[in-house]
């Protein structure tokens, strides 16, 4: 293998690639091919747990990509997954204000209400009563097999409670209400995603062989299917490596220059041995739509210090239109309710829908 195939198969963290990330990264493609003809034909479920504000990893990995399907004419869908909080936490404490937090990252990130319907978990019940039959379809050995719950356990600390074994097919429930058959996701979440089929695939074969009721969704991942943090990790909320959307150009600038580097002075990309400079580049390449070895080349011999300074500005530049957009709409907190309000109407709707095609293929309207 040259040293260009095989730098092609290392993430943005300095993991490898594995045949079967790749084998979906190629399905993924050929669906955004197909996507590009006919976008109207999908209808893509995503969401987040509001746990905490939405990270540049959150805006690289999926959100990014929401915008542009919603803008292509995908019918969109995003979830505010409140009941799965609590899959490894014991309070709710800062809910209200977490999901409020969320619509505001939504709407000055590009998403458009007006086009894609973003609802909550707890304002669904119908969605959540799929939970029973979807149960009856999975083996409790499949569920402990889910490397992504073993992994979320383990970050957490916390008991492996009923609601964390079973929460990809909760996850199920979510993409398959509304009939999602795409999925923008990050390479930790594939497993979810072929659960998720295998339930669908079980339902039509079991129950709705000649009228099958679920499609059988695909993945859409991200070109960045693993964003570093500014640790050289994945970015993530729990590590406290994280840039946040809505954090001030400041707040911003603060947390780039104490981020940690190494002693070696001249600037090169290598996520394997030098991950915390590696982790700045990438930011700064994803900022600028530039890339890391071209922008490691250029700082060169000036170190770290000017490395952090170019991404201190790429990063603000970068995020300085969403930062107005989202201080204009924090002005009008009713509106944002009102938002949530129109999208857990449309979800009720659909959900009811979709419930009562279950049940009619189950034998079950009485």
């Amino acid at each position: 293998m040259t040293d260009e195939a095989h730098n092609n198969q290392i993430t943005a963290v300095g993991n490898e690639m594995s045949a079967s990330f790749l084998a979906a990264k190629k399905r993924s493609d050929a669906t955004l091919a197909e996507i590009e003809k006919n976008p109207g034909k999908f209808t893509m479920l995503t969401g987040d747990r509001p746990t905490g504000r939405l990270h540049m990893g959150h805006y690289f990995g999926t959100l990014r990509s929401r915008v542009e399907m919603q803008n292509k004419g995908v019918h969109t869908n995003i979830i505010i997954a409140d009941y799965q909080v609590i899959t490894d936490r014991d309070t709710t404490e800062h809910i209200q204000d977490n999901v409020l937090n969320l619509i505001l990252d939504y709407m000055a990130a590009g998403i458009d209400p007006e086009k894609t319907m973003i609802y909550t978990h707890s304002s669904v019940p119908a969605e959540n009563q799929l939970m029973l039959p979807f149960l009856s379809l999975v083996t409790e050995s499949e569920l402990h097999r889910n490397p992504t719950v073993k992994a979320e356990m383990e970050a957490s600390g916390h008991a492996l409670t009923g609601l964390l074994l079973t929460y990809p097919v909760h996850q199920a429930c979510d993409i398959l209400f509304c009939k999602g058959n795409i999925v923008p996701v990050g390479k930790d979440q594939l497993p979810h995603i072929e659960l998720t089929r295998t339930i669908a695939r079980r339902f039509n074969e079991r129950y709705a062989k000649k009228n099958p009721v679920f499609p059988e969704p695909d993945a859409i991942l991200s070109d960045a299917p693993e964003i570093p943090g500014l640790d050289g990790q994945k970015m993530s909320k729990s590590r406290g490596n994280s840039i946040m959307l809505s954090a001030t150009a400041q707040e911003t600038a603060k947390l780039i220059k104490k981020s940690r580097t190494d002693s070696e002075r001249r600037i090169t990309f290598d996520p394997i041995n030098r991950p915390e400079v590696s982790a700045l580049l990438t930011t700064a390449a994803l900022t600028t739509g530039r890339k890391p070895e071209e922008i490691a080349e250029e700082i060169g011999d000036s170190g770290a210090g000017a490395l952090k300074m170019y991404v201190v500005e790429s990063v603000n530049n970068f995020l300085a239109p969403m930062r107005e957009r989202r201080a204009e709409l924090a002005q009008d907190m009713d509106y944002v309710r009102d938002v949530l309000a129109e999208g857990n109407r449309k979800a009720n709707a659909i959900a009811n829908e979709t419930l009562e095609q279950v049940r009619d293929a189950m034998g079950m309207c009485y």
